[in-house]
């Protein structure tokens, strides 16, 4: 993934911006599988957990495929240039030092946390940073909101954390730490949000 180029046949191609890997992982089947290393792994920008339909979407989905799939009628909805320029816009919405400050203690408190015996590397630290920016932008701001880093936090660092031998025997899981370090973090108030404050106050 890093390299961004793909070997075919002994062809090695290199593969155009923008790049994107998606993959899709089956917790039920396990045969002939193996877990990623840590190292790939900590590639993946995100987790995200589907889980299934609810009735409703479930209907809905039957009555979509009735007569033929959905995939073969989609369309590009944006070039990939217009990816690009989001990519690039994402990298100017404002993050203030103290929320990064905030990022950066949830980082490392996951490397020392008792139960688990490998934390968030810098690379989460990266990843966690681009993606709260990416979720303030697409909530209409051009800044960085300490709860646009929590709502990032486990999509985020959920798959990156490896945890002792014996806490997995105890049944505990990536997410109930994220869940102990976060109301142990301080969450920062920021010039804004202490004038609005100020503002309701008076």
């Amino acid at each position: 993934m890093a390299e961004r180029r793909v070997t075919v046949d002994g062809q090695t191609y290199t593969l155009k911006a923008p790049f994107l890997v998606i993959a899709t992982q089956n917790p039920i089947d396990h045969e002939g599988t193996f877990p990623l290393p840590e190292a790939q792994l900590d590639r993946f920008l995100i987790r995200l957990a589907l889980g299934y339909p609810g009735p409703e979407e479930e209907s809905k989905m039957l009555q979509r495929l009735q007569r033929g799939h959905p995939i073969d009628e989609l369309s590009p909805v944006i070039s990939g240039a217009e990816v690009v320029a989001c990519q690039d816009a994402i990298r100017e919405v404002f993050v203030d030092d103290k929320v990064r400050r905030y990022l950066l203690e949830i980082v490392h408190k996951t490397r020392e946390h008792e139960d688990v015996h490998l934390g968030g590397s810098p690379r989460a630290s990266i990843a966690l940073f681009r993606t709260a920016q990416a979720f303030a932008a697409i909530s209409g701001r051009n800044y960085v909101l300490p709860d646009d880093v929590k709502r990032m936090v486990l999509p985020v660092l959920g798959h990156r954390l490896i945890l002792r031998p014996e806490s997995r025997l105890r049944k505990v899981s990536p997410a109930s730490v994220l869940g102990e370090i976060l109301p142990d973090v301080a969450v920062p108030i920021l010039a804004s949000q202490q004038a609005e404050a100020e503002g309701l106050l008076a």
